[in-house]
């Protein structure tokens, strides 16, 4: 069992929730029985699964067997150990190493275009997709990844990545949905062509749009594209046509992971 608050190990997880370490490492930290479990049903590489027998809600067993036999090195320690490591303030005593790997748009399905999870007749409703354009909140990214999963969408397009996917802020956010969904992280101008290559049609969400979000075409090969609520959305997007989501209070727009789960689960009602 790792005891000592001293360990390397210790101190290199630690390490893993700064980004500086993690792009140098290539590896980040994923922790929580949820999200465990989506990674290694996924097929992530998992480097070394920590656990703590002190703070376990029971059932871990399974989930560790799993682990174990994709390759992971499975290690007990202390709770003050766990503690240490952990990200979260109230630990489920699960915390695992993982390698990160390359998130590019030449690695994306080439036909992910079925209609979502469950139809199971293999109907093609055309590709749906959610561009995430210089998002610098790592919450809001992981709960866009979150809603993208849940409608059943292509996949996500991180452009212009303001945060990095792997921040611990993110996959906790995603509840696992980052391990699930197709992904990947390119440049605003990389991703618009990726785009056109694939025939795809681009909406933007824009609080400024002339055109009621319940009144736009969301079915076909289309992506969805939500800025940053700071910065908005360059200039390379604002070619594309924009729809708002009506606001009735006093605000005057939406979080950004809100209005990409309001567009969303409109395409997914449209289709």
């Amino acid at each position: 069992m790792l005891t000592s608050l001293r360990n390397p190990q210790v101190r290199a997880v630690v390490q893993l929730r700064d980004r500086r370490h993690r792009q140098a490492q290539r590896r980040f930290v994923i922790e929580g029985r949820r999200e465990l479990a989506c990674a290694a049903d996924a097929g992530w590489a998992l480097r070394t699964l920590y656990h703590c027998p002190d703070l376990a809600a029971g059932g871990e067993a399974a989930l560790l067997r799993r682990c174990e036999a994709a390759g992971a090195d499975c290690v007990a320690t202390s709770r003050a150990v766990f503690e240490r490591m952990s990200y979260r303030r109230t630990p489920d005593g699960l915390l695992a190493v993982a390698d990160a790997p390359e998130l590019t748009l030449a690695k994306l399905p080439a036909d992910p275009a079925l209609c979502g999870p469950g139809c199971g007749t293999g109907c093609r409703a055309g590709e749906l997709w959610l561009v995430a354009a210089a998002i610098g909140v790592p919450g809001n990214l992981g709960a866009m990844l979150r809603s993208a999963d849940a409608v059943g969408a292509s996949g996500v397009l991180v452009a212009d990545a303001a945060v990095d996917v792997f921040n611990p802020n993110v996959v906790r956010a995603s509840m696992g949905a980052l391990f699930t969904i197709p992904l990947a992280v390119a440049g605003a101008e990389a991703a618009r062509e990726w785009l056109a290559g694939r025939g795809v049609r681009v909406l933007l969400a824009d609080p400024a749009g002339t055109r009621d979000y319940t009144r736009a075409d969301f079915t076909g090969d289309l992506a969805i594209v939500v800025g940053s609520e700071s910065a908005g959305l360059d200039d390379g997007w604002r070619r594309y046509p924009a729809v708002r989501v009506p606001i009735a209070g006093r605000v005057d727009s939406l979080n950004a992971a809100t209005a990409a789960a309001v567009l969303l689960f409109e395409a997914r009602r449209q289709r």
